[in-house]
C-alpha cells in the first residue's frame, strides 16, 4: 500500500496518529494564505476572462460528487441554449497542454475526468495547468456565454464570477484539519464565501444533490446476445477514485453483496495486471475508471473477463436550478 493510500485511509477513519503531521499543516496553511494574499493585494495578477467564469470545486481532497454535478449542469445549460465551455487542469494527463478534449481523446493525454465529461455531454472542453491558455483556446473555437472550471477553486490566478462548492454529507469535513493532517484544502470558513451544494441522501440544505444509479452496462460484451446485470454474482470491485466507500455503498444499494475491494489511488493509470485475477469472476467499476480501462482492453483483445460499469447521474434540487438561473441573470445570461 502506498503512502498516499495509507494517509487517505487515515483521513477516512480520522486516525489519531495524523497529529504528527500538524507541523506540515501549519506550513501548508502559511503557504496557501500567503499565495491567496498575493492575489488579493494585486502583487500577483489574476486573469480576467472576457466571458463569465463559474468554478465548481470542493475544499476537500478526494471525491465529493463534483464531476457528476458539472455534467448535469452542462446538460441543463445546453438544453437551455446556453453556449457553455469547460476547462480543467487535466490531472493525470501528459499533454501537451493546452489541449482540446474530443470524444476520442485518450485519458493518458488529457486526464480521465475530462474524457468522461466530454463523452457524457459533447461539450467544448480544454485542459491544462494554465487556465488562461485553456480559455483562450476555447474562445478560438467558439463564442461562449459561460465557461465552467472543473475544480480550480484554489487557483487564484483565475478570476471567477460564480463559485459552487460541493460538500459531501457522507464524508463530511473529517477532522476539519488542513492538509496533510486532514483532507481540507482550505479552512472551513471558506464555505461562507460561496454557494454550497450539499451532496447526500438526507440533506439539511435546500441547495442539495444526490446521485441516482442508472442501468449497469458491460464495458466489454463477450457475446453477441444482450446480458443482464446479475447482483448475485461475486465481483471484483476495482476502483481508483477519491472516496471508494461511496461506490461500495452504491453496490450495496443495487443488491450486490459479494465483492472483493481492489482500491487504487485516485486517477490511477491502470495496467493489465491490475485486472487479472485467478478465477473468472467479473469486475465491477465506475464510469471514471471505465474511461481508463477501455483503452487498456483495446490493447489486449484476448482479455475475456466481464467488466460491468455502474453509471450515476446527479439529481439537483429545484432550488439549485432556481439559484443558478438568478446568478446567471445577474451576469446577463438568460435561461431560455
Amino acid at each position: 500500500m502506498s503512502i498516499a493510500q495509507i494517509i487517505q485511509n487515515a483521513w477516512n477513519t480520522q486516525a489519531k496518529w495524523l497529529i504528527v503531521l500538524r507541523p506540515l499543516s501549519w506550513i501548508y496553511r502559511f503557504g496557501f494564505l500567503l499565495n491567496k494574499q498575493c492575489y488579493k493585494s494585486k502583487f500577483k495578477t489574476a486573469y480576467h476572462a472576457p466571458v463569465p467564469v463559474m468554478v465548481i470545486g470542493n475544499i476537500t481532497v478526494g471525491g465529493s460528487g463534483k464531476t457528476p454535478l458539472l455534467i448535469q449542469l452542462v446538460k441543463y445549460l445546453q438544453q437551455n441554449q446556453i453556449k457553455v465551455g469547460v476547462i480543467s487542469r487535466g490531472y493525470g494527463g501528459q499533454g501537451p497542454f493546452p489541449a482540446l478534449v474530443t470524444v476520442d481523446a485518450m485519458p493518458e493525454i488529457v486526464g480521465d475526468e475530462p474524457c468522461l465529461i466530454v463523452q457524457s455531454t459533447g461539450v467544448l472542453m480544454a485542459v491544462g495547468a494554465n487556465r488562461q491558455a485553456s480559455i483562450e483556446l476555447l474562445l478560438q473555437h467558439a463564442a461562449l456565454d459561460l465557461i465552467i472550471s472543473d475544480d480550480g477553486l484554489q487557483h487564484w490566478a483565475l478570476e471567477r464570477q460564480l463559485e459552487w462548492i460541493v460538500l459531501d454529507q457522507n464524508r463530511g469535513l473529517g477532522n476539519q484539519k488542513l492538509l496533510p493532517e486532514g483532507y481540507l484544502r482550505e479552512p472551513v470558513s471558506r464555505l461562507k464565501d460561496s454557494t454550497v451544494i450539499e451532496h447526500g441522501a438526507h440533506p439539511t440544505s435546500e441547495l442539495n444533490m444526490h446521485l441516482e444509479v442508472a442501468i449497469p452496462y458491460l464495458l466489454n460484451p463477450l457475446y453477441d446476445q444482450a446480458e443482464l446485470f446479475d447482483p448475485c454474482l461475486d465481483y471484483y470491485a476495482v476502483v481508483g477514485i477519491g472516496f471508494p466507500q461511496r461506490f461500495y455503498q452504491t453496490l450495496e444499494s443495487l443488491g450486490v453483496e459479494q465483492f472483493q475491494c481492489h482500491e487504487f489511488p485516485d486517477h490511477h493509470d491502470y495496467e493489465i495486471d491490475d485486472i487479472q485475477f485467478e478465477d473468472s469472476n467479473p469486475i465491477i467499476t465506475t464510469e471514471k475508471d471505465a474511461v481508463k480501462l477501455l483503452p487498456l482492453l483495446r490493447q489486449h483483445p484476448t482479455f475475456n473477463r466481464e467488466i460491468w460499469v455502474i453509471p450515476v447521474e446527479a439529481v439537483l434540487s429545484n432550488q439549485c436550478y432556481a439559484l443558478l438561473n438568478r446568478q446567471l441573470s445577474q451576469l446577463g445570461i438568460q435561461i431560455a
